[in-house]
């Protein structure tokens, strides 16, 4: 494809992603306790997540056909092609059954093991960030790029709690123990696909997490990585698409990360 192949498919998936978003704000006060299931251990889903998910997976299908899928929902088939969608409907299920403004629609397309097209849209702020390979990181219509704070003990920071795979939680206390001391603060959001974009504008100048998965991050990382910020997994690799791990920041956070967070969790 060429770059501005690249750029009309991120426009359309902002439309696609702003529909979804305005089903999701439609239906936030229509969701009942018997409505919310249960996927895991404090994981959870509701008809919107589902509905939302099918919305975007038919939206895309007429967009790019024979297109094959990764979806939280699992509502299509994750057929082997050569580009793939991965989808995070509603990133932030638990802000939005409890009313809390930060979730997000996740939409990245992979060519062959490449991201080439990222958009993360904010649905409470109606904030659509996207990028697109050869292209630039986007904020609506406003070009974004991370911050330029070089000085960690200036520097925010988010993170994401695990709340559920706690075999690694005494080195992820540490870890947030040391940046508590050595940062101007930490976040916690909700929404990994909301902190990634949050970085990829400047608001934070890093951020961290374990447990996630590739709908959670795909595109965010990308427009991270777009907006000039540096995208790793803990010991600094590229594994973080599905690692389940990743750090992003700007450029002088990263490497202030990197180093203690793959020392705790590499001992």
């Amino acid at each position: 494809m060429e770059n501005s192949e690249y750029q009309q498919l991120c426009t359309n998936v902002c439309e696609i992603s702003r529909r979804a978003g305005k089903y999701i704000l439609d239906q936030l006060n229509k969701v009942g306790q018997a409505e919310i299931e249960q996927k895991g251990h404090h994981n959870y889903v509701t008809y919107v997540d589902k509905s939302a998910e099918e919305l975007i997976v038919n939206d895309l299908r007429r967009l790019l056909p024979d297109s094959g899928f990764i979806t939280e929902e699992n509502t299509a088939g994750h057929e082997s092609q050569k580009f793939k969608w991965i989808i995070d409907p509603l990133d932030g299920t638990t802000n939005f059954i409890h009313k809390v403004p930060v979730f997000c629609v996740s939409i990245a397309l992979m060519e062959d093991a490449e991201i080439v097209v990222g958009v993360v849209y904010e649905v409470n702020l109606d904030e659509c960030f996207y990028a697109w390979k050869g292209g630039k990181a986007m904020l609506n219509d406003s070009e974004i790029s991370v911050s330029p704070i070089r000085d960690f003990d200036n520097s925010l920071l988010a993170t994401g709690f695990p709340y559920y795979d706690y075999g690694r939680l005494e080195d992820y206390v540490t870890v947030f123990k040391h940046f508590m001391q050595h940062t101007a603060g930490l976040r916690r959001l909700g929404s990994a696909a909301a902190d990634l974009a949050y970085v990829a504008c400047g608001r934070f100048e890093g951020f961290y997490e374990y447990g996630l998965n590739s709908w959670d991050v795909a595109a965010g990382a990308f427009i991270v990585q777009t907006a000039g910020g540096v995208v790793s997994d803990f010991q600094g690799g590229n594994n973080y698409l599905f690692g389940r791990e990743l750090i992003a920041g700007n450029p002088y956070a990263h490497p202030e990360m990197k180093t203690v967070i793959s020392k705790i969790f590499g001992h």
